[in-house]
């Protein structure tokens, strides 16, 4: 008879438990459970549409911005059109990626070099995380759960004097991210494309990476090999990858979202398939050189997961630098997009830090009648059966006592309180 242990999973974003099986040494099974339930889908029936923008922020204390932008568009998409300013346009699009290189530094050194067993000096996960915030509050005037994007653009006027604060500090990020992360040129290290080459640079990223490879588990993690990006444009590129196997169009009507008994979570997938969502499945769709070369060696590891999450930080700094230089401040902040539909539907997408976050809503007779919300942790960490297992179910199969599960459980980096919506 197998052997069986029930873990907790402690310093995460909520409460989740995962029910190892072993046979001997070896992990045979994972079963992933989120314990809570928070409602939110239910709060928001009945209520006025704008509403969501207030409460959906709350969904969670850590990417309660992607939940804000995903809300906006969702119910713009209930309009036939809303004049959107390529001023407002651009300034979500800071303000979510500044909530994305905020969560990449965090997750690094708060959860990865920790489990690792390195030094993990909080202050270099604290600055950036700082001035993440306020630089965010420059544009949006609160971090976290402010509710400034409304449909037809932004509430708030940014001065020259704010955007001259912006890029001071985004100046003062770059020069942390080469300090702390890895010693090189961002233009630099967004081309490059030899694993050898990252490992001879200074800094706690090769630091760590150097250390997977000393103890072996290169290869440790690795899943199904699928991957899935809903939120194109911007940054990113929509589309889905078996291996390295590139299919570009993808359709949401294929998604499907299953309740489990004993489970406050939903499982979701897509044309019946388990994809992994995230950083690692965005750099795949892109083709990103490094995270190419990192899974032709190690497949979709442990080591590839790690190195395609920080690998996003120089192109997000990079696309702030771009956005900051396009934006004209004479623009209009808000173009009123006339009356909310008596009745509609309407999707909204963003790539969060953990993966595709997908919000729907359905308005019947001006209230919302309807709320869906689809999380990345529900894609990496959703509970599925020992033939057709999910992602982190997957990369923990296989596994020997000695093997660091916890670190490539967290490396999909669990957020409960979303998933549990």
């Amino acid at each position: 008879m197998a052997r069986t242990r029930l873990e907790l999973i402690e310093k995460i974003e909520g409460e989740a438990e995962v029910l190892y099986e072993y046979e001997g040494e070896r992990i045979s099974f994972a079963q992933i459970r989120f314990l809570n339930s928070r409602h939110i889908e239910k709060i928001l029936q009945g209520r006025e549409p704008l509403d969501a923008l207030v409460i959906n922020p709350r969904v969670c204390g850590i990417c309660g911005h992607a939940h804000l932008i995903a809300t906006v568009r969702a119910l713009e998409d209930c309009f036939e059109r809303v004049p959107l300013s390529q001023k407002a346009e651009a300034v979500r699009e800071m303000t979510l990626s500044l909530e994305l290189i905020q969560n990449h530094f965090k997750w690094f050194y708060l959860t990865v070099l920790p489990l690792l067993g390195l030094e993990a000096p909080i202050q270099r996960a604290l600055e950036p995380s700082r001035l993440a915030g306020e630089m965010i509050a420059l544009m949006a005037g609160q971090y976290p759960h402010n509710s400034y994007a409304i449909p037809g653009g932004i509430t708030g006027e940014i001065t020259p004097v704010d955007l001259l604060e912006f890029r001071a500090r985004l100046e003062r990020l770059k020069l942390l991210f080469r300090q702390s992360l890895i010693d090189v040129d961002l233009e630099a290290f967004v081309r490059c494309e030899r694993i050898e080459e990252m490992l001879s640079k200074e800094g706690d990223l090769p630091r760590a990476m150097r250390h997977i490879l000393k103890r072996g588990w290169e290869r440790v993690g690795q899943s199904l090999d699928h991957f899935i990006v809903f939120g194109g444009g911007g940054l990113f590129t929509e589309g889905k990858s078996i291996g390295t196997r590139l299919q570009e169009s993808i359709n949401l009507r294929y998604l499907k979202e299953e309740a489990l008994e004993g489970n406050a979570a939903k499982r979701v997938s897509y044309r019946g398939r388990y994809y992994e969502t995230g950083p690692l499945a965005r750099a795949m769709v892109l083709k990103t050189p490094l995270i190419r070369e990192a899974h032709r060696r190690y497949k979709d590891s442990l080591f590839s997961r790690i190195l395609a999450r920080i690998c996003e930080v120089p192109r997000l700094l990079r696309y702030l630098e771009t956005l900051c230089d396009g934006l004209d401040l004479s623009e209009a902040s808000y173009t009123d997009p006339g009356p909310f539909p008596a009745s509609a539907q309407g999707t909204g997408i963003v790539e969060a830090a953990r993966g595709s976050l997908i919000h729907r809503v359905t308005i019947e007779e001006g209230r919302i009648s309807r709320y869906q919300i689809v999380t990345p942790t529900q894609w990496n960490l959703g509970n599925g059966t020992r033939e057709n297992p999910c992602p982190a179910q997957k990369a923990l199969m296989g596994l020997q006592r000695n093997d660091p599960a916890e670190l490539v459980f967290k490396a999909f980096d669990v957020c409960s309180v979303c998933t549990t919506k």
